[in-house]
């Protein structure tokens, strides 16, 4: 249960990250065949069945992520992806875990700016545990004194092991507070331990009756069932959960234009400094998305691409480098980094850094080089629908986000079409100083 893991700045990219990874990794070549409909009460129901292993996926993804929270009370949205696991009126505190584990399955969640993502693995004759265990969490959660200041510590702990006391562990949030000055995209998504200190029992209720209601949610199955028996367990858990009855908060602030570089530099105990460079980019879906996400598989994917080869190996500038897009729904970002050779001052990996996007806005890409670029990309879908547990996320991520699911199985076309023009006329209008954060991660200068 967690926020992604901010590990993977400085590593592959796990797939699993982001939407965007589900956005770039479909093809035509595999059709996922789902149902959806919608209860009454305006719950989304999808439904994907697979015979072939007895397990099952059980999914619910809740539209509220670190964005939809009060500016002085941040951090709920990750804290709720914790607290509902406390138990419910009818299961006890630490019991939830304990029920799914004993049953065969395993279970977890993660929080991210845009939605809050729960799943459970089953055996497939334990999917009406399943389905019981997520209308429990949906209707009847335990928000109790106890379990609060227990969460309260838990976060606490990841907030320590994987922020404060982890190199780099802070280097996404102090990038992301640059790029958006206004849209509550620049807060962290673990939020302020001052401000979790402070919340009342009254508030994180006040939160769990606005947001995790039926109508502001999406339940997705994949796996072994029977459609009949599945539909009425269905019906019977989740039917007769009352709709929302209030506003649900989306934010969206105008983000000011921004006309001139932000440079700034940030100490941490680290050993070799790194250099970030962002640049915002539009909203995932939105045509100049695609391009624009390729570009970053374009520098970092890969023994190949253009970074390892030039920065890595050839100039041997930088021990490590990625970039990647954080594809998201009002505004994306696509994110740069290098950690620095011993020896190297982060002035000349910036310099390197930089030339690559000169090139690309330059020159177009070759033929070839895209290509490969798509292979790798529908190689990567092979590999994230190979799982129920994938295939129910993109669908729920895809209904949530875009009321259509079906672009499961036609996004991927959006890619295919895209032409070294098109690479090349996106870097040229947001792969440019105007649009650039840079910053400096450095070590602490020595007393």
């Amino acid at each position: 249960m967690s926020i992604p893991p901010l590990k993977r700045l400085l590593g592959t990219v796990c797939a699993g990250l982001l939407l965007m990874n589900a956005l770039v990794t479909q093809s035509t070549a595999q059709v996922i065949s789902f149902e959806r409909y919608s209860l009454p009460n305006g719950l989304k129901v999808l439904l994907h069945q697979d015979t072939t292993t007895p397990i099952v996926a059980v999914t619910v993804s809740y539209k509220v992520g670190s964005k939809n929270e009060d500016p002085q009370r941040t951090g709920f949205a990750h804290f709720f992806e914790h607290l509902l696991f406390e138990g419910s009126e009818n299961i006890g505190r630490g019991e939830y875990m304990k029920l799914v584990k004993t049953n065969g399955g395993v279970l977890n969640a993660n929080t991210f700016y845009d939605r809050t993502f729960y799943f459970e693995i089953l055996p497939s004759n334990q999917l009406e545990l399943g389905l019981w265990m997520e209308s429990e969490r949906m209707l009847h959660a335990k928000i109790e004194d106890q379990g609060i200041e227990t969460q309260r510590e838990v976060v606490k702990e990841e907030r320590r092991q994987r922020y404060d006391n982890t190199p780099y562990g802070g280097l996404l949030d102090q990038t992301m507070r640059r790029t958006f000055l206004a849209h509550p995209y620049g807060r962290s998504v673990i939020g302020s331990m001052d401000h979790l200190n402070s919340a009342r029992k009254e508030e994180f209720m006040d939160f769990y009756r606005t947001f995790y209601v039926p109508d502001n949610a999406v339940l997705s199955i994949a796996g072994d069932f029977n459609n009949a028996q599945v539909k009425a367990w269905i019906d019977r858990y989740f039917g007769n959960i009352p709709a929302s009855t209030r506003p649900i908060p989306r934010p969206n602030p105008e983000e000011p234009i921004q006309t001139t570089e932000r440079r700034d530099t940030v100490y941490d105990n680290i050993q070799l400094p790194a250099v970030v460079h962002s640049f915002k980019m539009p909203a995932q879906g939105t045509p100049d998305f695609y391009p624009m996400s390729m570009l970053t598989s374009l520098l970092s994917q890969g023994a190949s691409s253009r970074f390892q080869k030039s920065i890595v190996d050839k100039e041997q500038k930088a021990v490590a480098v990625g970039a990647f897009p954080l594809g998201m729904v009002d505004h994306s970002v696509a994110i740069m980094y290098g950690i620095v050779n011993m020896g190297v001052g982060p002035d000349s990996l910036d310099a390197s850094m930089r030339a690559q996007y000169q090139r690309i806005r330059d020159e177009l890409t070759d033929p070839k080089e895209l290509a490969k670029l798509v292979n790798q990309l529908e190689n990567d879908r092979i590999a994230q629908l190979g799982s129920v547990q994938g295939i129910a996320e993109q669908l729920s991520d895809y209904e949530l986000f875009y009321g259509d699911a079906n672009l499961i199985n036609t996004e991927f076309e959006r890619f295919r079409q895209v032409t070294p023009q098109d690479l090349q006329r996106v870097a040229r209008r947001y792969l440019v100083p105007e649009n650039q954060v840079t910053l400096y991660y450095l070590a602490h200068p020595k007393p």
